[in-house]
């Protein structure tokens, strides 16, 4: 390679570094036209230095570690773009890393996972190599001493603009973070001080939010609910998309029109609506934090703060109330320290519910076991009190292969009867190489669950709960195709129960009005205790 060559793809480089994307939507090809304030900043300084000196050998050191810290954090905002459609927030996401690594393992294997580990960093190896390698070619140039002069002197109006920049950048770091396809890293890493500083404030606020609760001393809550159970049944993934995606629409809408009349002939009310989810793409104990507490729980940070905090939940009022509370989490094979805040008399996990047949890739057991296992372990138990449950469906969680499909109640047994399926079609490293295949599978998956869940409203219709059904969220974008974070809402129950939610607004049927406004999930606590507390209390 020429002298002229290196220098010139050595620049190339640096300059796809600097401007590389933080956005899906600003990988095109016009971003390669965009250009970095800093890039003459650092070659004329690179060109002005003594070759060799430590000073030199310093800040090509320096230029590195900064460079990949900022495209670190770019490809960080990239990948929680694509999966939860916002932008990555060290302060609160760091826990990620964590849940990105169990579900990678848990659905392509723990040798491919490590694998794909491996992989990026001998990438990200590469990629500070060939900085470090850039930056010596520059380091090495040496042109004539008056030329050498004109880049010292041509450094000082080159970094008033850089610095101009960085200016802009704090005058508007009261912002919000958007900082799609940035070309400037000096404006990403003032976004992130700006964004570190604004979370934490937040936290303040959100700590001081959740000491101040006016539902605390009151009595009588949840009278209007005359002892009846109560089951908060969330379905995985489960998003406006399906009735406004046309490849999910005919399907899922179909599904749940094809069970009305049957829940209808079983005397069961029905009405739907939409909440708007804290999230998207996934961390569903955020959703399930909000509706339980009543505050808005939208990051990790939120969370923590919010289970710390001496906050009553939903299930707290219900268990005043005289109701036995409950949690069936299928997906929790780990110990959930967190737990203890939300007021559970019990906690059913994955071990608990008694399940003996294969998993499903990442997915321990099909919602129909779960469901049958909640029936067994709690609501079939003689002489128990009513009971106020949280069950959280998974067989919608990616990977979305393979899907089970309904078998009679009574077959269920230990869950061996599922095991056919579970070895059923493609593995998920085979699937997902093709985003249509991914896509199908998310609309059998969905469907499974509708149909697993319709089914059982009419299978215990005799003594109906008030079933209220809900997505914890949408699935990530790619997926879902849409950008909003609205989720669906069924409510199936006794018809005087179900016809109070008329008041919120919701529509008669399983098919939410596309008009309905969507109420935040952090309203749904107090809206509910509101809606069935009878007189003063």
């Amino acid at each position: 390679m020429s002298r002229i060559a290196a220098l010139a793809a050595a620049a190339l480089l640096l300059h796809l570094v600097l401007i590389q994307p933080n956005h899906p939507d600003a990988m095109a090809w016009n971003a390669l036209f965009l250009f970095p304030l800093e890039l003459p900043v650092m070659l004329l300084a690179l060109i002005a230095l003594p070759a060799g000196a430590r000073l030199t050998q310093g800040l090509r050191l320096l230029l590195v570690a900064v460079l990949m810290v900022i495209a670190l954090a770019k490809l960080a905002d990239y990948g929680t773009f694509i999966a939860f459609n916002r932008g990555f927030n060290a302060v609160v996401d760091y826990n990620l890393i964590h849940a990105a690594w169990v579900l990678g393992s848990g659905s392509i294997g723990t040798p491919l996972a490590a694998l794909a580990v491996a992989g990026a960093l001998l990438a990200l190896a590469l990629v500070a190599w060939a900085l470090w390698w850039a930056t010596g070619r520059w380091a090495r140039l040496r042109p004539p001493p008056a030329l050498a002069l004109v880049a010292g002197l041509a450094l000082v109006p080159a970094t008033g603009l850089a610095v101009g920049e960085i200016g802009q950048a704090m005058r508007a770091w009261s912002m919000p973070f958007q900082a799609p396809g940035a070309a400037f890293t000096a404006r990403v890493g003032i976004e992130r001080v700006a964004l570190w500083r604004e979370t934490l404030s937040d936290l303040r606020d959100f700590r001081r939010a959740a000491t101040e609760d006016p539902y605390v001393g009151r009595q009588g809550l949840l009278s209007a609910l005359d002892g009846r159970d109560v089951q908060l049944i969330y379905v995985e993934s489960y998003g406006r998309s399906s009735f406004e995606n046309p490849l999910y629409r005919p399907t899922h809408a179909g599904t749940l029109r094809a069970a009305e009349p049957q829940l209808a002939a079983a005397g069961l009310g029905m009405r739907s609506g939409w909440l708007t989810a804290p999230m998207v793409g996934g961390q569903s104990w955020l959703a399930h934090g909000s509706v339980a507490s009543g505050l808005w729980t939208d990051n990790q940070g939120r969370y923590r703060a919010m289970i710390a905090s001496p906050r009553r939940t939903l299930f707290h009022f219900a268990a005043q109330a005289g109701y036995r509370t409950a949690a069936v989490m299928p997906a929790i094979t780990m110990a959930w320290p967190e737990a203890g805040f939300f007021g559970f008399d019990a906690i059913h996990a994955a071990a608990d519910l008694g399940y003996r047949g294969l998993p499903f890739n990442w997915v321990t057991m099909p919602d129909q076991f779960t469901l049958s296992a909640f029936d067994r372990l709690e609501r079939e138990v003689a002489d128990r009190p009513p009971l106020f449950a949280q069950i959280a469906l998974i067989s919608s969680h990616a990977p979305w292969v393979p899907v089970p499909d309904l078998v009679p109640w009574d077959a269920v047994g230990d869950g061996t009867v599922f095991n056919a399926m579970a070895q059923a079609g493609d593995p998920p490293d085979v699937v997902w190489r093709d985003h249509d295949r991914v896509r199908e599978q998310y609309r059998l998956a969905i469907d499974y669950t509708l149909r697993t869940v319709t089914d059982y409203a009419a299978r215990v219709a005799n003594d109906a709960p008030l079933m209220i059904v809900l997505g914890d969220h949408q699935a990530a974008r790619f997926v879902s195709g849409t950008q909003d974070f609205d989720v669906p809402i069924h409510v199936i129950g006794p018809p005087e129960l179900v016809e109070r939610f008329a008041a919120w607004g919701f529509a008669e049927g399983l098919i939410p009005d596309p008009s309905t406004p969507a109420l935040r999930m952090d309203a749904f606590r107090d809206r509910f205790l509101e809606t069935f507390t009878d007189g003063e209390s």
